[in-house]
């Protein structure tokens, strides 16, 4: 069961109106000043700068289709026991008009009826990543037929795969919090630990 009182932050959140300097100094939005996670990572000001423009990259720029981004986000967030990806990615998601349905399918994906052949290829390849370290050759073939061969989107895939599972680390290991007001595991409050 999710721990109801999280430990704090290993590393001390900066708050906001430093947290938004610091974003300014290191070219990072100031919207993202905002959120307890770069509270945590403007303390190392060129390294969040870094880890916003690669998440940026694919978020607001990618070649991969958004809605399977955030299907394989929300999948590592409930494999990772991650309630901060989950929390967060469940509101990206649902602003780039996920469904419900769906977002709370990738729980158990292989059950779903509403996903087809292009995201249980992409869940799968998020499943061997999250388990083995690297997308197994069934998964990669899959990936490959079902995204059209297109080396751009699977280079992509494979690296937002990989980009959002190194998240939940951080997440897990700097022990960072939700913000203030934020509810747990939405929209049911049930994570992966749950009875």
């Amino acid at each position: 069961m999710s721990d109801p009182t999280p430990e704090p932050p290993r590393v001390p959140l900066l708050p906001i109106d430093e947290a938004k300097a610091a974003a300014d100094e290191a070219g990072v939005p100031d919207y993202m000043a905002e959120l307890s996670i770069f509270q945590v990572l403007l303390n190392h000001p060129h390294l969040a700068r870094t880890f916003n423009d690669m998440l940026a990259t694919m978020l607001w720029h990618g070649a991969l289709d958004s809605r399977l981004r955030e299907l394989v986000i929300m999948r590592i967030g409930w494999l990772t026991d991650s309630d901060y990806e989950w929390t967060q990615h469940w509101r990206v998601a649902s602003r780039l008009g996920v469904s419900a349905e769906d977002l709370l399918g990738v729980r158990d994906w292989q059950r779903h009826n509403g996903f087809g052949p292009v995201e249980r290829a992409v869940l799968a390849a998020t499943d061997d990543v999250v388990r083995d370290g690297s997308i197994g050759p069934e998964s990669w073939a899959a990936c490959e037929r079902e995204l059209g061969g297109d080396a751009t989107v699977l280079i992509e895939l494979t690296t937002a795969i990989s980009a959002w599972r190194m998240v939940a680390s951080i997440l897990h290991s700097l022990k960072v919090p939700l913000e203030e007001g934020v509810a747990s595991w939405p929209p049911d409050g049930q994570g992966p630990q749950c009875p």
